[in-house]
């Protein structure tokens, strides 16, 4: 027999496109009709993407034409534009997070390209220029700030209300899964617990009054990433990548992710460009121009390139970010100093 329930529990085999949760539970389904074995689905869709209407319609009629028994299909869509982003309204700048003026998020199609070192860096470098800043660790499966921060031997305290107090370290506050476990014990929980840990890091964190948060998200565009930039406004994200194109491919994923829910995409940072030597040749390990290439195909800037450094990952496995030396004596330190530099000018 088909019913309404019926044609909702094939509507949820129906994922947005480039993401792992469906229509249903996006709640673009606003009205399901069935007249005899005629099935009428109403989708409320908000996107300048024509491929995004086109690709939802035929995953629908493949998922409806499953049902037995069903007759005629139809599909409507109410399609709507995106709202632009307000510029010159105060109101425009304020975030779901209090006392916390920016949001940027640093991502990455996939894991293993430094995306937390370029976070942990960022960070550092934008409190060298005088800024409040918080550093928020979203990636539950693989924390790694608390490591490069040199504080994995503390624990942020909670509030009567169950409110956390943040660590506070190198200058910047700081959270992250890292901090509440030990080194060798593994987050192991569902996708649904997992969001709500993130939404927790996010809205029961005590962040007090900041210039910029930077959220570390965990690779991939999965649900974590798109929990997030929903919970909160994101002032601007970076997306970081190698220059090999198995790790550009990735980078699209994630510079799409971005783009299909409206959160501003401010540059490409190309991460382990390349390696000097000690005679200062420099080779390009992992290839050559990727990071300059996707930036132009994405019409981005390319915020920096960052090398394969050796200092860079010792200090980071010692909890002592490059970032904390005189940019003025050392390149890689001065490369993060630019990143932070533009982000500011970027997001302003």
């Amino acid at each position: 027999m088909i019913n309404e329930e019926s044609v909702r529990e094939k509507l949820k085999k129906v994922n947005y496109p480039g993401f792992s949760r469906d229509i249903l539970s996006f709640g673009l389904v606003k009205r399901v009709l069935v007249s005899g074995n005629d099935v009428t689905v109403l989708i409320s869709l908000a996107t300048r993407d024509p491929a995004v209407p086109k690709t939802i319609h035929e995953g629908i009629e493949e998922a409806l034409a499953t049902l037995e028994g069903v007759g005629k299909v139809v599909i409507d869509f109410d399609l709507k534009d995106p709202p632009e982003p307000v510029t010159g309204n105060p109101a425009a700048a304020q975030t779901s997070i209090p006392g916390v003026k920016k949001i940027i998020a640093v991502a990455s199609g996939k894991g293993g390209v430094g995306k937390s070192t370029v976070s942990t860096n960022l960070a550092i470098a934008l409190s060298r220029t005088g800024a409040k800043v918080g550093l928020c660790d979203c990636d539950l499966y693989g924390p790694s700030i608390a490591l490069m921060l040199g504080a994995t031997d503390q624990q942020p305290l909670a509030t009567e209300q169950n409110e956390i107090i943040p660590i506070e370290v190198q200058g910047i506050k700081a959270i992250s899964m890292g901090f509440l476990l030990s080194e060798d014990s593994p987050v192991i929980v569902r996708g649904p617990l997992a969001t709500r840990y993130t939404q927790q890091f996010l809205r029961q964190c005590l962040w007090g009054e900041l210039d910029y948060l930077v959220l570390d998200l965990p690779p991939g565009t999965g649900d974590i990433q798109l929990t997030i930039v929903q919970t909160v406004s994101i002032s601007g994200s970076v997306i970081v990548t190698t220059p090999q194109e198995v790790a550009l491919i990735d980078a699209r994923k994630a510079a799409a992710m971005f783009r299909k829910v409206n959160v501003p995409i401010t540059g490409i940072v190309e991460n382990m460009a390349w390696f000097e030597c000690e005679h200062g040749t420099k080779y390009p390990i992992f290839g050559e121009g990727g990071g300059a290439i996707e930036a132009e195909r994405l019409g981005v800037p390319l915020l920096a390139q960052i090398p394969l450094d050796i200092a860079t990952r010792d200090r980071a496995d010692r909890g002592e970010p490059i970032a904390t030396l005189d940019p003025a004596t050392n390149a890689i330190s001065a490369a993060f100093a630019g990143l932070a530099e533009k982000m500011i000018a970027a997001v302003r």
